[in-house]
């Protein structure tokens, strides 16, 4: 699997505004993607952990709720759609995705 920055640049060719777990003192620029480590899931064999993929939170906010960015995002390998809802009259689409 790849690395977390890889999944940032491909992240940044969708919406060039990506943020990675940003604190609540910064500024979002929409329209914007923002991720967070969500948790890891570990394969077991013989007792052993053999294979781990991290899973990610993503959430593509913008104010146009026919962007494409989202669509986009739902095409990456291992990424499902959670849930869409509007909070001050922006549209956020969450997704899981493993990388």
């Amino acid at each position: 699997m790849g690395q977390r920055l890889d999944l940032h640049a491909i992240f940044k060719q969708i919406i060039p505004n990506v943020y990675f777990q940003p604190p609540s003192n910064v500024n979002l620029v929409y329209p914007c993607i923002i991720y967070e480590r969500s948790r890891m899931d570990i394969r077991h064999g013989n007792n052993n952990p053999y294979k781990h993929t991290k899973r990610y939170q993503v959430t593509v906010i913008s104010r146009n709720p026919d962007d494409t960015y989202a669509d986009e995002v739902a095409r990456l390998p291992l990424c499902a759609h959670d849930t869409f809802f509007t909070a001050d009259n922006l549209n956020h689409d969450v997704f899981t995705l493993y990388f």
